[in-house]
Parts: structure tokens; sequence; C-alpha cells
């Protein structure tokens, strides 16, 4: 599957299901920069998005070198991509300080040597 492509069955998952296009925005992004973050940082990984009544849990983790410094990786700017990938337009960066700011809740843990698990909701009707 190419990078990309599951955000956007999910977002069209959601559109048919009738959730309102600015969720909708919501979520791809955060599937979006979370599957760019699979590929450029840990090869691969699982994106597992869990749609309910009310909201959507998205979880995705993989198995790659982890992230040393958490803080660090959320400020703006910050990036660990290679030369390579940043050439091809991507590691500006604003991937996880993204990820968060579309999110109603949102965690991350990670392990060096061990890989990274993210956990972000997006809630469809905030009150």
């Amino acid at each position: 599957m190419v990078a990309g492509a599951a955000s956007n069955n999910i977002k069209n998952t959601l559109k048919m299901l009738g959730i309102a296009s600015d969720i909708c925005r919501r979520v791809a992004i955060i599937t979006y920069e979370a599957e760019i973050n699979l590929v450029i940082h840990a090869g691969g990984g699982m994106l597992q998005a869990l749609i309910s009544e009310d909201h959507v849990d998205l979880v995705i983790r993989d198995e790659g070198p982890g992230i040393a410094d958490i803080n660090k990786a959320m400020t703006e700017g910050y990036s660990t991509a290679t030369e390579q990938a940043r050439e091809m337009g991507f590691g500006a960066g604003m991937g996880l300080p993204n990820i968060k700011r579309n999110s109603d809740t949102f965690d991350i843990e990670s392990e060096v040597g061990k890989g990274t698990t993210l956990r972000s909701t997006v809630f469809f009707n905030k009150n």
C-alpha cells in the first residue's frame, strides 16, 4: 500500500458515514502525517482507526528506531528525516505537531530501539 492510501480510505469512510467535513479533514491530516512518519522513520507499521458513534480513535504503531526525545520531536521544525526524505519534500518537522494540533486527545509513547505508539482521538461533536 502507498503512503496516503490509508488516510484517504479513512476519510472516505467518514464521509460515507455523514461525518462533518471539518472532522474528516482533521482525521485525514492526522492519518496522513502518521503514515508519512511510518514510512520515513520506521519503514512501515500499523495504523488502526476505530470509528464509534461520537468519535474516532486512531492508533499508530511501529517497531522503528523509536524517538529519543519526544519533547524535542514535538517542536515545530525539528526533524530527524534523512536528506533523501527532505529532498522529496518530507521531513519538515511538522508531522507530530500537526497530529497533536488536530487531535482532541493525543498520547505518544516511544522507546529507543523498540518503536513508537501514538494514540489520537477526534470527537465528532465537541460540546
